[in-house]
């Protein structure tokens, strides 16, 4: 990554090419935490039938400077609309948590994609801990791929992802996803790996790494002690568990709140408003 450097105690902004990415840099002592966007933002969540969706979101901003961005597998779009004026941006999986701030007065929409959908023209490597912004053709309008697109609305996301898959813009490899959950016949372990490199920028271990810190703050957030959370979710040790938080979520144990835990790839909460 070229240009920025991080200063401890503060955040930096450091470009890559034409994106910005937030850089995460130590609390200095006596710092308040920095919240997770569970903890800060009233979030709304709901459903898609589409197999390239995971769930899609909307929130808006609130009165803090920051929140703690976690670790996620997957890619998303978010749609920020700021004083009438909407911008598209592509957010990558994210490999490690980063302080990121909150614009002030501005409203948050957010379409999750599956584990193993991808955009051909936009590899996920090229995404990995970065967000870049599409062009804008008219205010309600973006370029993608040489193409006008208008930019889509929580009411048709859906069809905003059909219509990417119809022009060939966006495919899936289902073997992924169903790597993480059975074993795959017929397919070689350095295939598997190399496909799922292709799909999603990141390797086994790191999406099964982000997995594990994730239920992690579940089970913290349940009540669980650090020591119990560590054996059940096969740390080596307390140590262990608490670099995993650090580097995924931001946090120590200490400083994970007992309640919900929400994140891009997490699934739909039963509070949740379901499909729409």
């Amino acid at each position: 990554m070229n240009g920025g450097v991080a200063h401890e105690g503060h955040e930096t902004l450091a470009v890559a090419d034409d994106a910005i990415v937030a850089v995460s840099t130590p609390t200095a002592p006596g710092q308040r935490p920095i919240k997770r966007a569970a903890e800060l933002f009233a979030i709304d969540e709901w459903g898609s039938d589409s197999e390239f969706v995971e769930k899609a979101w909307s929130t808006h901003s609130e009165p803090e400077a920051a929140f703690m961005s976690i670790a996620a597998s997957c890619w998303h779009i978010v749609v920020t609309t700021q004083r009438d004026v909407t911008q598209l941006t592509l957010r990558g999986p994210e490999t490690r948590a980063t302080v990121t701030p909150i614009p002030a007065d501005v409203e948050f929409f957010g379409i999750v994609f599956s584990l193993g959908a991808f955009m051909p023209a936009v590899p996920p490597a090229s995404l990995v801990d970065r967000a870049v912004t599409l062009p804008a053709a008219t205010p309600n309008s973006v370029w993608l791929d040489g193409s006008r697109w208008e930019v889509p609305t929580p009411g048709n996301a859906d069809v905003f992802v059909d219509r990417l898959v119809r022009q060939g813009l966006m495919v899936r490899d289902p073997v992924v996803a169903a790597s993480f959950h059975d074993d795959v016949d017929g397919v070689s372990t350095r295939t598997l790996q190399r496909r799922v490199a292709r799909a999603t920028g990141l390797t086994r271990s790191t999406i099964r790494q982000i997995a594990r810190a994730e239920k992690a703050v579940e089970a913290l957030g349940k009540g669980m002690s650090p020591p119990d959370a560590a054996l059940l979710l096969g740390y080596a040790d307390q140590a262990h568990l608490i670099r995993s938080l650090k580097r995924f979520i931001g946090q120590t144990p200490g400083q994970i709140n007992r309640g919900d835990h929400w994140s891009i790839a997490s699934p739909l909460r039963p509070h949740s408003s379901g499909d729409r």
